[in-house]
């Protein structure tokens, strides 16, 4: 059940609208279900409609004239209750009984309370009503309404639970302020996908993304398209900022602004100041950090910011309220890579950022915050361009995204742990959207790595599943036997033996790096991890390299004893079959 809440100054206008057709004929017998003494007059139930309306006006605005000069300028109370998708139809009675609670439980009209201000409660659907009150008591004073919204909230969790309805998650006032009844209309009638809001919000929190000081944020904001109006303090510091869309104007053609923390809580410009001055680490050079240098730009960010990830994954495990700066960091590398993402994938990594950036607030605050590493991967990921959906892209792609399903699953979990219910289901639904366009940039990669393994020597696969069969089960982990889940897995340990590495040591490696119990395919996440650390192309078609310079590649035992005779380059398989090298593509 969801309450909406705004105010106004026409309670005519209002009700023309309650009682009227609707914007698209969709108010069907409208009817009062309540009022403050039960007797109002009912105009969607007398024969002479306008008449009763003009009656029904006057009598909500009695003590407003009354009050004259000390009444508000906005004296309309108006609030919308809807039950959710799939609930029972409530009776009228029923509903009575909601808009009874709601305004005693928000202050309205308390219960026994002779001076409580004039509402009514109007159905012309049935899911939901509207409840207007007018705000100026019997006594001419005005009600207190403070927290009206988070009360209103508060109420309609316990009807939901009395009445039987779907249980909606609770709030805690960190939320994005929802876009209002016009800003929707408007958008409607104006052709846009989304409201202004939304857009703005979206186009803002991309812009912020690993930006290194204020004025590249602003700087990024225009670079989008946006209009921007920066305000200043007399000694030309700035204030804050209003961002509007181009071509959006109000009845009197001027542009629409919206401030940024009119948009998100975090959007403001104090709290933007107090994330840029985390600041970015510096740069590491591609031979040193991230393997080879010859890879894409895309290619490489994307490898490095995996890595830093696991990671922030790991600090989310760990349980610790300092954790909450991690969110902050991995909303902004969601929204680098949905900024830069191959077509194939865009819209679902796009919807997983404007999921999780519900998750990335909260009332937790780390006293420490460290997102650094974060913010630098996502400045590294918006710096490199965006990158295409084939090749080591999308193969570097696919590595990312099978990370960040686990982190946003950690953040998941970290929010449960807290009673953060919204930040919670905000973390599953961006779980699942990554897994979505998870499984659209691993298809061909994954394709590919199941060819090389299904194409290698029954000796040499067979020494590899030995492998799989000594070191999962230790962990706890039973690998999946069908030869399509375990092919891709086998192909990369026999690459990873032929780059020099242990393939035993390494897969333990990849094991303990965190917990595998989350992950929907055990053996798709530790190819990715296998890859990144033995430094193999996460295209496969490319053939593996040899580890570059400062890599240590993981010693055999025999190596190990033998290291000081160990040759320079990297050994060579010990099966000449020409089908145990990756085909070129």
């Amino acid at each position: 059940m969801v309450p909406d809440i705004g105010r106004g100054s026409r309670t005519h206008g209002l009700l023309v609208y309650l009682y009227g057709p609707g914007r698209r004929e969709e108010h069907t017998d409208a009817h009062l279900v309540g009022s403050w003494d039960g007797f109002a007059p009912d105009p969607g139930r007398d024969t002479d409609p306008q008449v009763t309306l003009a009656r029904l006006t006057a009598a909500l605005d009695l003590r407003v004239k009354q009050a004259g000069d000390r009444a508000p300028a906005k004296h309309v109370w108006h609030c919308s209750v809807r039950t959710a998708p799939g609930d029972r139809r409530l009776s009228d009675e029923e509903w009575n009984a909601v808009a009874q609670r709601i305004v005693h439980a928000t202050g309205i009209a308390s219960d026994g309370d002779p001076d409580g201000c004039r509402w009514i409660a109007v159905r012309h659907a049935e899911d939901h009503i509207h409840i207007v009150a007018t705000l100026v008591r019997g006594d001419l004073r005005n009600p207190r309404l403070n927290y009206d919204f988070n009360k209103a909230q508060a109420v309609c969790r316990r009807i939901e639970q009395e009445m039987g309805l779907r249980r909606l998650n609770a709030g805690d006032g960190t939320a994005a302020k929802n876009p209002t009844s016009a800003e929707k209309f408007k958008a409607e009638r104006t052709g846009r996908p989304e409201t202004s809001r939304e857009t703005l919000r979206e186009a803002v929190r991309q812009a912020v993304a690993g930006a290194d000081d204020e004025k590249e944020f602003f700087t990024r904001l225009r670079e989008a398209g946006l209009r921007v109006k920066v305000r200043h303090a007399p000694s030309g510091d700035a204030l804050g900022y209003n961002v509007a869309l181009p071509g959006d104007r109000n009845r009197h053609g001027e542009p629409v602004w919206y401030p940024g923390s009119k948009l998100a809580p975090d959007l403001s410009l104090p709290k933007i100041r107090l994330r840029l001055a985390d600041g970015t680490t510096e740069r590491a050079t591609p031979s040193a950090a991230d393997g080879r240098a010859d890879w894409s730009p895309p290619a490489r960010e994307r490898r490095n910011a995996t890595g830093v990830a696991e990671r922030a994954a790991v600090l989310l495990d760990g349980d610790d309220d300092e954790a909450a700066a991690q969110l902050v960091g991995v909303g902004e590398l969601l929204d680098a890579v949905a900024q830069t993402s191959p077509v194939a994938t865009r819209v679902e990594l796009a919807a997983a950022a404007r999921a999780f950036e519900r998750a990335t607030r909260s009332h937790v605050r780390a006293e420490h915050a460290d997102t650094r590493a974060l913010r630098s991967a996502a400045r590294g990921i918006v710096q490199a361009g965006g990158a295409l959906g084939r090749g080591e892209d999308g193969g570097t792609t696919a590595m990312l995204l099978s990370t960040l399903v686990l982190v946003t699953l950690a953040a998941a979990r970290w929010h449960s742990a807290r009673g953060h219910a919204q930040q919670a289901h905000a973390s599953r639904q961006a779980a699942e959207h990554l897994r979505t366009a998870y499984r659209q940039a691993a298809a061909t990669p994954m394709r590919v790595l199941h060819d090389h393994g299904r194409a290698l020597p029954e000796a040499q696969r067979r020494t590899h599943e030995a492998t799989l069969r000594a070191t999962l089960p230790v962990q706890g982990v039973r690998a999946d036997g069908t030869p399509t889940k375990t092919n891709a897995l086998v192909a990369t340990l026999a690459q990873a033996e032929q780059a020099g590495h242990d393939p035993e040591a390494l897969l333990q490696q990849a094991i303990n790096m965190r917990e595998l119990g989350t992950a929907a395919d055990v053996n798709d996440v530790l190819v990715w991890r296998l890859r990144r650390l033995a430094q193999l192309p996460a295209h496969p078609g490319e053939g593996p390299r040899r580890p570059q310079a400062g890599i240590r590649p993981t010693k055999t035992p025999a190596n190990r004893t033998s290291e000081r005779n160990a040759p320079t380059t990297a050994p060579r398989p010990a099966v000449s079959d020409p089908r145990s090298r990756p085909p070129r593509r």
